[in-house]
């Protein structure tokens, strides 16, 4: 029987090709979209980490109190931390530190800057995953300082063309010879990062240097991950940890007496989504809505539909079907309709993951592991059904309220419908509208949130700059003097390029978005009771930095050739910084030392003031920051490690041109060839090119949000014409016997509107009530604007009460333009 009623629920739709491939396209781009929706928040969200019993997987971190690290106050690990929580915890099957970082790769092929991991020898073991061939390095390994590597899959194929007997072959980091004892599987990635091109392409053992692990004990540029023991619980580990981390700070050294930490262990998928889940939970709000009005409008099509078929199913029920009958044959239609929907959509959204994945925001994390798994088509296939029974269920109902008699009685005379099916026709049209507005409202803000970020003032120039990223390797150039023999001799060299203004080294640009802080003493500043260390960002520079940025000078001047390693200790400082310890004061002449209280660093002079820039993407806060010359800044530091590369082997190249910055690209390459012919140069880019770069990911959630807002404009226009146009042709006698009693063309076309514009008023009051109490979940995306912004709220509603006069334009005409002799005289 039930087969016998789906050939009938098929044949009446292809009775009407119309109607169904209308119904069926609507549903497949609601679920098609919710579909691939649905598989990043799966991916990247739900999906368990891909290791064994990744529950009991967790990060472990230390809170350093009283310092302002943002996001969630971790600030990650020593490696004097990693060597004692390693040791002296009890709570771990295996713990291990890590530290993203980069290398000269050669010897294979072409030179090229890759992205690396360091890996302390607990790390691999903690994972569980085995390697696809050989083997990952042991403690001994990590202890004793071998060169040796693991690499990744893709490096396998890419460089090493899959070769069989990699394994004891040798390859060049940094012009060093490592020995391949392993490769991973295709699809093994950690460090966790975001990002596309983030991902570690080989590891190899952690192998800390002596400096880290003395001078270098105030740097938490680590990380740990560690697997619990069987029924042992984060809150636990983190106990077990927390009495590691006191006995830490007592042998901290006098430099680092003051600071104090607390350690904290917890779930590393937690740690690991923790950035994504607001945006791919707006996403999944949003494109929910768009379905949401899709269904709207498959109810109030499936509901016209079953008034206009009223005197067939009359006809059926005088003869005695049974009205169960008759509404499982309505459930079956529309079952029929949201499955081969929901198939189609599951087509279009592969389509869309294959297109859509690369260009997704780089603070997504596991962006590798989005795709249609068995969950995501299991998800769309109970979304097709319940989408069907839930827009089955209204009209199904509201068919068999058909009065037998009197419709049998009328003739279809009156095509009076029914003041229940109209109420319940406007209701979804209402409906349609107010979430419509929802999202309208949403992508207005997001809108206008960009346009406030790309208007804020950056701090510097931006135009005419290149950019470039190097890092000497330190087989080459193994000391100090080297390192600068080189970076002299590159500045010497491109300032005698024609059509350079200007040319300096930096180690940090400010789209960089650098996390790097150094604590430091102000002269005459005291500190209020209960306030955080001093922190600031540092940086170190060569050449005229400054003047290739075209950083404005407030106050004193930049650094010059007068500047030297033997002359008095200078410093550059930003106005946020010295209006925080110099408030109202002029800060030229003022001092800095760097460290803590009880470590005597020297003290260096102010003798310049610069303009705030902005670290990263312009909606960031300004940060405080100074400047050092390069060579000042060991003298600088004392006993204090280096906060950055450009005094040990690497930084940034920054030109100011007279011409197109992307045409000196060759000619920047060529230059650094001409003093190292292997050295290759990584990110070389404009500086325009690098800012969009970082304004992508609010750039795509404006994007992607206007879109699902386009889409559900264009559903509820439809389903705003639909149903105004339905009510027009039900009441054509009406209008007929109107115009024969002398009513005006202009009037029947105001009665038309005065309906449509019912229903916007009613849908904007509810949209209105819904974007309110929507706002917490776009507040952490806006960018100087209120999720209550009047000016978006008004014209958000304004648009949609224009666009539902717009969609009930042309049933109006149609119905001021009824001949009267024509329509009394037909049925």
């Amino acid at each position: 029987m039930l087969f016998q009623d789906l050939r009938i629920a098929v044949r009446h739709l292809r009775k009407s090709p119309a109607f169904s491939v209308m119904a069926v396209l609507m549903l497949a781009l609601g679920i098609g979209a919710t579909t691939a929706i649905f598989s990043i928040v799966e991916g990247v969200l739900l999906r368990p980490l891909p290791f064994p019993q990744p529950e009991r997987l967790v990060a472990l971190n230390d809170i350093l109190q009283g310092a302002d690290v943002g996001g969630n106050g971790e600030a990650g690990v020593t490696a004097p931390d990693i060597q004692n929580y390693t040791r002296d915890t009890h709570s771990f099957e295996n713990l291990g530190g890590y530290t993203l970082t980069g290398y000269e790769l050669s010897g294979i092929g072409d030179p090229a800057q890759i992205n690396a991991a360091r890996f302390s020898s607990g790390v691999f073991p903690a994972l569980q995953v085995a390697p696809l061939m050989g083997r990952y390095f042991t403690q001994q390994e990590d202890t004793q300082k071998e060169q040796v590597v693991v690499l990744s899959y893709a490096l396998w194929q890419n460089r090493l063309h899959g070769d069989p007997q990699v394994l004891g072959t040798k390859i060049l980091l940094d012009r060093k010879p490592y020995v391949v004892i392993g490769v991973m599987p295709r699809n093994f990635e950690f460090p966790l990062v975001p990002g596309h091109l983030n991902a570690a392409a080989l590891w190899i053992p952690m192998s800390f240097t002596e400096q880290e692990l003395t001078s270098g004990a105030a740097s938490w540029n680590f990380t740990m991950v560690g697997r619990l023991k069987p029924g042992v619980t984060a809150a636990q580990a983190t106990t077990d940890s927390e009495r590691v981390a006191q006995d830490t700070v007592r042998g901290y050294p006098a430099f680092m007496s003051s600071l104090k930490i607390h350690a904290t262990v917890r779930s590393l998928h937690e740690e690991t989504v923790e950035q994504a889940r607001a945006l791919v939970r707006t996403l999944f709000f949003a494109i929910l809505v768009v379905l949401l009005i899709a269904c709207a409008n498959l109810a109030g099509l499936l509901l016209v539909r079953a008034i206009r078929r009223r005197r067939e199913i009359a006809v059926r029920l005088a003869l005695g079907a049974p009205a169960s009958v008759l509404r499982r044959q309505a459930l079956l239609e529309s079952l029929v309709l949201s499955v081969t929907g929901g198939v189609l959509g599951v087509v279009l959204a592969a389509i869309a993951l294959k297109i859509g994945v690369s260009r997704l925001p780089e603070t997504l994390p596991r962006i590798n592991e989005i795709g249609l798994d068995w969950r995501v088509i299991g998800f769309s296939f109970l979304l097709a059904v319940v989408t069907g029974i839930i827009c089955g269920i209204a009209p199904a109902f509201a068919a068999l309220r058909t009065n037998v008699n009197d419709t049998l009685k009328e003739g279809g005379r009156t095509g009076s419908s029914g003041s229940g099916h109209a109420r319940l026709r406007s209701a979804l049209v209402i409906g349609e509208i107010a979430i419509a507005l929802v999202l309208l409202v949403a992508s207005g803000l997001l809108l206008r949130s960009f346009e406030k970020m790309r208007a804020v003032n950056l701090g510097f120039r931006p135009d005419h700059i290149l950019s470039a990223t190097y890092s000497l390797p330190r087989q080459q150039y193994p000391t100090q003097p080297s390192v600068d023999g080189f970076n002299n001799e590159l500045v010497r060299r491109l300032q005698q390029v024609p059509g350079v203004s200007a040319v300096g080294l930096t180690s940090i640009l400010p789209n960089g978005g650098s996390n790097a802080n150094e604590t430091f003493i102000a002269d005459g500043y005291v500190a209020p009771k209960g306030a955080n260390m001093n922190l600031a960002t540092p940086a170190q520079v060569m050449g005229d930095y400054l003047q290739a940025l075209g950083v404005p000078l407030l106050a004193g001047r930049f650094f010059n050739s007068s500047d030297t390693e033997n002359t008095q200790l200078v410093v550059i400082v930003n106005h946020k910084l010295a209006e925080h310890y110099w408030p109202g004061a002029d800060p030229l002449g003022k001092r800095i030392r760097l460290g803590t209280p009880e470590l005597q660093t020297p003290w260096m002079t102010v003798v310049g003031e610069v303009a705030d820039m902005k670290d990263g993407s312009p909606d960031n806060p300004t940060k405080e920051q100074f400047f050092q010359l390069v060579v000042q800044t060991e003298k600088s530091i004392g006993t204090l490690a280096g906060p950055t590369d450009l005094n040990g082997n690497g930084g940034f190249i920054t030109l100011r041109t007279t011409m197109d910055p992307e045409q000196m690209a060759n000619t920047l390459r060529s230059t650094v060839r001409s003093i190292d012919p292997q050295l290759p140069l990584d990110q070389v880019r404009s500086m325009e090119t690098a800012l969009s770069e970082s304004e992508a990911p609010r750039r795509f959630n404006t994007a992607l949000i206007s879109t699902f807002a386009i889409a559900a404009l264009l559903l509820a226009a439809l389903g705003i014409y639909s149903v105004i146009a339905f009510s027009a042709a039900l009441r054509t006698q009406e209008m007929a016997i109107r115009i024969a009693l002398g009513s005006q063309r202009s009037g029947i076309l105001g009665l038309v509107f005065t309906s449509a514009a019912k229903l916007a008023v009613a849908g904007c009051v509810i949209g209105l009530i819904g974007a309110a109490a929507a706002s917490h979940l776009l507040q952490t995306f806006l960018f100087n604007v209120s999720p209550f912004d009047p000016t978006v709220l008004a014209l958000a509603a304004l648009f949609i009460l224009l666009l539902s006069l717009a969609a009930s334009l042309l049933p109006a005409q149609r119905a001021a333009s009824i001949d009267p002799m024509k329509a009394l005289r037909s049925d």
